[in-house]
């Protein structure tokens, strides 16, 4: 493995460069990202989402995934992701559930709206209670609905995240 970077430059310029050479090829958006662990890249991923009819193909959803195979753990402890463009709503959740040990990125979200992907609607719409959401979203079967998380909570050998 090569040696890691000694700066945030670094992996951030690989992620800039990931993003401009998938814009470039038109296989998908120009997004990039890159996982750092102990000074090692351990994944990259750039935007899929129009080469694999996928829209959580985002780079970073792509990166965290390889890197979680990589490491064979569920979780980003001790990693940095390195990401060409402040992560959408998306890849923020993502990036919380994965916990990595922190997040650098070059273009804002405003940067992004500008070139065409803007995001503002679903921050909007993360806040907007269920009800008043764009896309109806409807709740049934509320107390089956619990049955799950009573399993869950009654599994002794359960593996917590």
């Amino acid at each position: 493995m090569r040696s890691g970077p000694r700066s945030p430059a670094d992996p951030l310029a690989r992620a800039l460069a990931l993003a401009t050479e998938n814009a470039r090829s038109g296989r998908g958006g120009p997004f990039g990202a890159v996982v750092v662990k102990d000074g090692v890249v351990i994944a990259e991923g750039t935007n899929l989402v129009t080469a694999t009819n996928d829209p959580t193909a985002h780079a970073e959803i792509v990166a965290i995934r390889a890197a979680c195979r990589a490491l064979g753990a569920f979780q980003l402890g001790g990693c940095t992701v390195y990401a060409s463009c402040e992560p959408c709503p998306m890849c923020l959740g993502a990036l919380y559930w994965a916990r990595p040990a922190a997040v650098w990125y070059a273009a804002s979200r405003a940067d992004a709206a500008a070139a065409g992907f803007d995001d503002a609607l679903v921050y909007a719409e993360v806040a907007a209670p269920p009800a008043a959401r764009r896309i109806p979203f409807h709740r049934a079967l509320e107390v089956e609905g619990r049955a799950p998380f009573d399993a869950w909570r009654a599994n002794e050998a359960r593996r917590t995240y």
